[in-house]
């Protein structure tokens, strides 16, 4: 349990505990975290029970690490600053920083997917001494992933009570931003999903974790699903050597970003302009905007050649064009 040292120890306390209702645990110590650091900046500084801009712009400046991680601990700690306003005491909230989105995620290709798969359905149960039941949850999480383009973390916050087997739907109830979204499955992947429910004996079982971990009362960390997933990786022999700083190496999180791309790619066979299909996969995805989608715009050339005049003509009316000097 964390304690509290600053002159907001009480504030802090109080404020996570009304979080803590409806966060995710994984959501709920992620705010914890944050206030955590700033409890202790404030503790060491002369400051009384206020937060004025100066105050809070020193405590940004001592932050370090990538620019999204700056900016989560803002958006935390602006959170906590609005509660601190309406129970009277007064409090500065700063801007977000931005953060660039230059990133270009790693698209795995279907070979790759293939490999991905064929080691997931194979894994031995020595590999997974932490948690016995990896092996079988793993591959399943890995079609969800695929299949509705989930994020790991509500992924694995998923408990029979979300699940409708009988009308192929998800609950998300702990999303990004703790919003709720019902995601509809594929007839094929709800198939899939009944006969793992019906394997683990968590049928007819509400409050059963979907992927829990034996002997404890919670389900898979997505710290231990990247792991499970680096191992995978490994045996797949798949990687991405020298890779740029903008670039993302192989990882969970660009499961979703495939499942993107194939969207797009299945909504242009389909006969549906990229324009048209973007709010509708917003919303499916639990985007809060129409740009947090655009992000999923950005894929490697060399990865999918024959696939980026998809994008051409939607990328050119949103990203400006750049002229480089060499």
């Amino acid at each position: 349990m964390r304690t509290f040292h600053g002159p907001f120890r009480e504030e802090i306390e109080d404020f996570l505990s009304l979080r803590r209702a409806s966060l995710s645990p994984s959501a709920y110590a992620h705010d914890g975290y944050y206030l955590m650091d700033f409890d202790t900046f404030s503790a060491q500084e002369p400051y009384e029970k206020s937060i004025s801009e100066a105050m809070i712009n020193h405590w940004i400046h001592t932050l370090s690490g990538k620019r999204s991680s700056i900016a989560n601990a803002v958006i935390v700690v602006r959170l906590f600053i609005r509660y601190l306003n309406r129970i009277g005491i007064p409090a500065y909230i700063p801007p977000i920083p931005r953060v660039p989105n230059d990133y270009v995620p790693y698209i795995f290709s279907d070979e790759e997917l293939g490999r991905i798969y064929q080691q997931a359905d194979n894994l031995e149960v020595s590999r997974a001494k932490k948690n016995p039941l990896m092996p079988f949850e793993f591959p399943m999480i890995i079609r969800l992933l695929y299949g509705c383009g989930l994020r790991i973390g509500e992924t694995l916050a998923l408990k029979m009570k979300d699940v409708d087997l009988v009308g192929g739907t998800l609950m998300m109830r702990h999303a990004k931003g703790d919003k709720q979204r019902l995601v509809p499955m594929h007839p094929v992947l709800t198939d899939i999903l009944k006969r793992y429910c019906l394997a683990m004996g968590i049928v007819g079982v509400p409050d059963a974790w979907v992927f829990p971990v034996p002997g404890q009362e919670q389900a898979m960390t997505p710290k231990d699903a990247q792991h499970g997933f680096e191992k995978i990786l490994r045996l797949a022999e798949i990687s991405l050597p020298g890779r740029k700083k903008h670039e993302r190496g192989p990882c969970l999180h660009c499961v979703r970003h495939v499942f993107v791309f194939k969207s797009f790619a299945a909504a242009d066979k389909a006969g549906r302009t990229i324009d048209d299909s973007v709010p509708y996969l917003s919303i499916y995805l639990g985007h809060d905007s129409l740009q947090e989608t655009e992000k999923y715009m950005k894929f490697s050339s060399e990865l999918f050649p024959d696939a980026m005049d998809l994008f051409s003509d939607y990328a050119a009316g949103i990203l400006p064009e750049v002229t480089y000097e060499t």
